[in-house]
């Protein structure tokens, strides 16, 4: 789950968001991703300007994009690993192989979630910088919904991670417990042992000195 919301992050529109409110309505809207900035007047039309050449763009941009590519990449892995690990797959090997498998499928969700975690807050301070600075005179946007979406998928993904992680430990705890065996014991042997365990009930004769009389 935390993958998949962490994928749809990338595409989705609502990076960062500014309205300019009328007297009544909304009159237009913008907002802005990591590919294009885009203005929505009141009746619904969008305006989109695709970003320049990526060597023009902001440094934070390029490594919001890299990081969130690199989310979705090793979230991507970590599922086929996390499938391979799994008990209920018949491919892996043993259990002890398979649990291996999970931990490295864990490692691989945590990286990825810690990834997407990285870009949004990133592209979050960015925000939050330029929306706070009384010098900074251009256009001031908000947190768009994408950001709170990247940070919950991130969430997951790491909480999945731990979980994954800990299936080595306790594969290592659930060792089976060895027993004894010392062998049949012969019918004579089980014989006597009953004879012995049964207690004798009949009672103690006493004799007296008048008993031969």
């Amino acid at each position: 789950s935390g993958w998949v919301l962490v994928s749809s992050t990338l595409p989705t529109d609502y990076w960062k968001v500014s309205t300019i409110d009328g007297t009544v309505i909304t009159t237009a809207t913008f907002w802005a991703n990591l590919w294009k900035t885009c203005v929505t007047d009141s009746t619904g039309v969008s305006n989109c300007k695709d970003f320049p050449s990526m060597l023009a763009l902001d440094g934070y941009i390029q490594a919001c994009r890299g990081l969130m590519i690199s989310a979705v990449c090793l979230g991507f892995f970590g599922a086929i690993f996390g499938l391979i690990g799994m008990k209920c797959t018949k491919v892996g090997g043993s259990d002890q192989t398979k649990a291996k498998i999970a931990c490295l499928a864990g490692l691989i969700f945590i990286l990825s979630g810690l990834c997407s975690m990285t870009s949004c807050s990133l592209y979050a301070n960015r925000i939050t910088s330029e929306f706070f600075d009384p010098s900074f005179v251009a256009q001031k946007y908000e947190l768009g919904a994408a950001l709170f979406i990247g940070w919950a998928g991130a969430s997951l993904c790491i909480i999945g991670g731990s979980i994954f992680c800990f299936s080595i430990a306790e594969n290592s705890n659930s060792a089976r417990r060895g027993y004894a065996y010392n062998g049949a014991a012969s019918v004579m042997s089980s014989r006597t042992k009953v004879h012995n365990s049964v207690p004798d009930k009949t009672p103690p004769k006493h004799f007296d000195k008048n008993a031969y009389v």
